[in-house]
């Protein structure tokens, strides 16, 4: 009897063990379960790379799985609109991460016209487009404040091209003819601004013909026009091809001495729609996140960031585009910092022509925090 309770005694203390060590390693294996179910929504974007690539974990994925991680908290789709210029020169990189899978909820539209983008921010096939700042106060004012202005992303980046020695002040171009680009928007305010400024008028003293950048490029590479104004890389790319050309005039410089007051020329910026951003303020706040460590990339790495800029076929080729970079004007200027770099701007803009920002200022909700 006394050996009979004795083994149950020891049967029972081994069960006992058992059932610990069992419940102790259940407990260890939680984490392990759980990790890959943390990480899964960026892994998701990309199975055959994670299929193909197993032993490279640490290498390849965790970097992108963690950046995505934190900033996709709102995993709401945001189509933006840049234009083939220094916007998309500023977004190749946060346009290249989308398309690899960081960013899988970035969907981007590469146009050269802002007319589209005004068309797609209108019908709501976008939500975010880069825009001219004048351009979007005219579409604030005509929908009743529809968008606003998320950022900043462009500083003067107009230049005017001479094939020849002529040229040394705006109030030079008179009795000349000068193709432009941008009917309609920053372009052609900027060169009837620094016109007028001269003494000299609009359509009177200077003949102003429009084109799309590509056009004037080849009339002034094939020496069928001797004076243009472009903006940064199509200009850059004419200096690279055609060594007697010159930079004649930098229009944000003429501008900063025309208006005397300060303010500087921020040609372009990000607007949203008003009601995306008050239905995913999240979304907004992170997408502007990533895209000031686009500009930071692009400005710190110029070899990458030029290859990115001939992959998206912005520039004819890398060498152009890293010429063009250091003069794009590429920035990020957000928060608090919109509303004073841009607003002297648009001031200066309505003296000189009301209908260019739609007829009257901008109001305070225009600023994006509105304060």
């Amino acid at each position: 009897m006394k050996i009979l309770k004795r083994s149950l005694s020891i049967i029972l203390i081994v069960a006992m063990a058992a059932a610990l060590l069992t419940g102790c390693g259940s407990t260890s294996q939680a984490p392990a379960e759980k990790k890959p179910a943390e990480t899964k929504p960026a892994e998701s974007q990309q199975p055959a790379a994670e299929t193909a690539k197993p032993q490279e974990p640490a290498k390849t994925e965790e970097p992108a799985k963690a950046e995505t991680s934190e900033k996709t908290a709102d995993p709401t789709p945001v189509n933006v609109g840049v234009l083939k210029g220094p916007t998309g020169m500023g977004a190749v990189k946060l346009m290249d991460d989308s398309e690899s899978g960081v960013y899988p909820d970035y969907h981007f539209t590469l146009t050269a016209e802002p007319t589209d983008i005004v068309a797609r921010l209108t019908n709501g096939e976008l939500n975010i487009g880069a825009l001219p700042t004048n351009v979007a106060s005219n579409l604030y004012n005509k929908t009743n404040g529809a968008v606003r202005v998320i950022a900043l992303n462009c500083l003067g980046v107009l230049c005017v091209l001479e094939n020849g020695e002529t040229v040394k002040t705006p109030a030079d171009l008179k009795g000349r003819t000068i193709w432009c680009n941008g009917q309609g928007s920053n372009p052609e305010y900027m060169i009837n601004y620094i016109v007028r400024k001269s003494g000299l008028e609009p359509g009177k003293d200077v003949d102003i013909q429009f084109g799309d950048p590509g056009e004037i490029s080849a009339k002034m590479l094939s020496g069928e026009i001797d004076l243009c104004m472009l903006p940064v890389p199509a200009a850059t790319a004419v200096l690279v091809k055609n060594q007697d050309v010159r930079k004649a005039l930098d229009v944000a410089e003429e501008y900063e001495k025309a208006a005397a007051d300060g303010s500087v020329l921020t040609m372009g910026c990000l607007a949203a729609r008003t009601d995306f951003i008050e239905d995913h303020p999240e979304a907004v706040a992170e997408f502007v996140e990533a895209y000031a460590r686009t500009i930071e990339f692009v400005k710190e790495n110029p070899d990458e960031a030029a290859e990115l800029v001939a992959k998206y076929e912005i520039t004819g080729n890398a060498q152009i585009a890293k010429k063009a970079l250091p003069d794009a004007g590429i920035v990020c200027i957000t928060g608090e910092d919109i509303r004073p770099a841009l607003e002297g701007y648009l001031k200066v803009m309505f003296e000189a022509n009301p209908a260019s920002i739609g007829g009257a200022m901008p109001g305070d909700d225009f600023y994006l925090p509105g304060k």
